[in-house]
Order: C-alpha cells, then structure tokens, then sequence
C-alpha cells in the first residue's frame, strides 16, 4: 500500500464548532495518524499520515466538516511520508 503525507489549512467557520474533535475521531476510526490544531487566524491545521486511501477519506471529510462547521476554502499540500505518528492528537 501507497503510504500519504497531507499537510491541510481549512479555512471557514472552523473553530468553536467540535472540528478539532470530529477530525480526529475521523482520523483514528481510519488509522490515520498526525495532529489537529486551531490557528490565530482562525484556520485549523493538520497532518495527515496514513494508507493513501485512508488519507484521502479522511482529507474529503475537512471539505465539509462537522454538521456546525462552514468550510469556506480548504488548501493542502502532499508531503513526504515520514511515518512520525503514533497516533493522532489534537494540539494546543
């Protein structure tokens, strides 16, 4: 299997609506492994790393989000797989 590296910046009504929560049920429930945090701007970003497949799912999960959330734009990047997770944790 094709191993993936997604680095993500969601853009929208994306914080104070469970996104962080909900990406990384998404995440575990698919063994993708990273992180998830909010940023200033008020942006979430995130890792992805997993099976190419899984990765993908999970990826077209964050066009849309949790049932609160309004995603606006979405802008990610493929990036070398480093396989430096061991599971996937939300950031502060």
């Amino acid at each position: 299997m094709v191993k993936l590296r997604i680095h993500v910046f969601v853009q929208g009504i994306v914080q104070g609506v469970g996104f962080r929560y909900h990406l990384r049920m998404m995440a575990l429930s698919n063994n993708v492994n990273g992180w998830v945090r909010n940023l200033p701007d008020g942006r979430v970003e995130a890792v992805l790393e997993g099976e190419e497949e899984a990765v993908r799912k999970v990826l077209a999960w964050c066009r849309r989000g949790p049932s609160l959330a309004k995603v606006d734009s979405i802008v990610f990047f493929e990036e070398p797989y480093k396989g430096e997770f061991k599971t996937f944790e939300i950031r502060w």
